[in-house]
């Protein structure tokens, strides 16, 4: 078993995105998942991407969109989003608050 604080880990800037900060929250010592503690600032958004793996997000703090093929919905603290794989997506922060989220994607 391995337990550490988010807060003691190095956050980094994600391309492509804008006030994205991500840390790596088990960079070993899991074989199937990685799971990514990240911040995105107000006006924030992560890329406009799709991979050829699903991924699923869940938000801890704050309020945004899920955005994908044109479309966008609110997120806001407890919900759970899972994205397929291929799905184009984006996660923005149109808000004056700080959104958290976790992702989990497969390693």
């Amino acid at each position: 078993m391995r337990i550490i604080s988010y807060k003691d880990l190095e956050s980094k800037e994600v391309e492509g995105g804008s006030k994205l900060k991500i840390k790596w929250l088990n960079t070993d010592g899991s074989d199937n998942f990685a799971v990514r503690h990240c911040e995105i600032g107000s006006g924030g958004f992560s890329p406009y991407h799709s991979h050829v793996w699903e991924h699923e997000i869940f938000v801890l703090e704050g309020n945004g969109l899920a955005v994908g093929d044109n479309k966008s919905k609110s997120i806001s603290v407890g919900d759970f989003i899972s994205i397929p794989a291929d799905e184009i997506h984006q996660i923005k922060n149109p808000n004056k608050t700080l959104l958290r989220i976790l992702c989990i994607i497969p390693k």
